[in-house]
């Protein structure tokens, strides 16, 4: 039972050894492949969070009314308000408030003395600052909100705060689609590798047949080989993600450009991500030895 168990990981290992030139070229060419993928893996992982930060960042600021400013009419707009599809929060802030805010924009304290007097006959509006769930809905959700009885202004961060956000989402998804482009070109040279390999074991799987082995026994063996290419194949790439990312963020301080763009933190990303490579690997390695024995198999039946 132990040897039926352990006999496709001899053979395959053997396998790998015994076609040595050919496994290092399969594997060379899923290490430069997944090199590639891991790239755009941290890529498109940091876009990713980077959006979504924005999306938390830009809100929309709706000023009321000051004939609108009673208790009731104001629970009714920020009623109206959280009613409209992609609204997530809505933070309610007083006139007073908002020319505190105003007056500690200011870091001249002669600056704030020259405000203050107003402070009495306050000019500012009650307001609601409002969070969306979809940043792309952003201009969408505040011309709704403008149309609302008793709303004075709403401000969002125009076209570029929309633009920003779309260029993001858009890299995001190109940097996934080739990610998985590549992915599939490793499935590719893997088959034909083990397309290689069982070739040059025709007579002994031929002699297997013929013996009544079953396909599944036969296949087995080509499978583990494959798994272990693609896993030799990400060795390096796993070293440079987990050591390059860790120092990259040590580099850059944890962010890009400014604060607003953070980076995912190293610990445990650079670990999380250097599995997935581990396993991306030992899966195309499956799935290209898997289809390639089985269509010897189906053309030799």
């Amino acid at each position: 039972m132990i040897n039926r168990l352990f006999r496709p990981l001899k053979e395959g290992f053997r396998g790998v050894i015994r076609h040595g030139a050919m496994s290092l070229s399969s594997a060379t060419a899923v290490t430069l492949t997944l090199i590639i993928v891991s790239l755009f893996l941290i890529f498109t992982v940091n876009v990713n969070q980077m959006t979504e930060g924005m999306e938390q960042t830009v809100t929309i600021s709706v000023q009321i009314d000051h004939d609108h400013e009673s208790a009731e009419q104001e629970d009714q707009l920020a009623m109206e308000i959280k009613a409209i599809e992609g609204v997530g929060s809505v933070t309610y802030y007083t006139k007073d408030e908002e020319f505190q805010f105003y007056l500690d924009s200011f870091e001249d304290e002669e600056t704030k003395e020259v405000f203050e007097p107003f402070r009495d006959d306050n000019p500012m509006h009650d307001a609601f600052y409002i969070e969306v769930t979809d940043g792309t809905q952003l201009e969408e959700i505040a011309k709704k909100i403008e149309e609302l009885d008793g709303v004075h202004k709403v401000a969002f961060g125009g076209q570029s705060a929309v633009q920003l956000i779309s260029m993001l989402r858009t890299i995001r998804i190109a940097g996934g689609v080739l990610a998985l482009a590549l992915s599939l070109l490793a499935v590719f040279l893997i088959q034909n590798t083990i397309k290689l390999t069982i070739l040059a074991r025709a007579d002994e799987i031929a002699i297997m047949r013929n013996v009544g082995a079953k396909n599944g026994f036969i296949r087995s063996p080509f499978v583990v080989e494959g798994a272990m290419i693609g896993a030799l194949g990400a060795l390096i790439p796993m070293a440079m993600t987990y050591y390059g990312y860790r120092y990259l963020y040590d580099v850059t301080g944890g962010y890009v450009v400014s604060k607003m763009f953070t980076l995912i933190p190293a610990k445990p990303f650079a670990l999380y991500a250097s599995l997935v490579l581990l396993g991306l690997g030992v899966l195309v390695g499956l799935i290209g030895s898997f289809f390639s024995v089985n269509k010897y198999l189906r053309w030799k039946r």
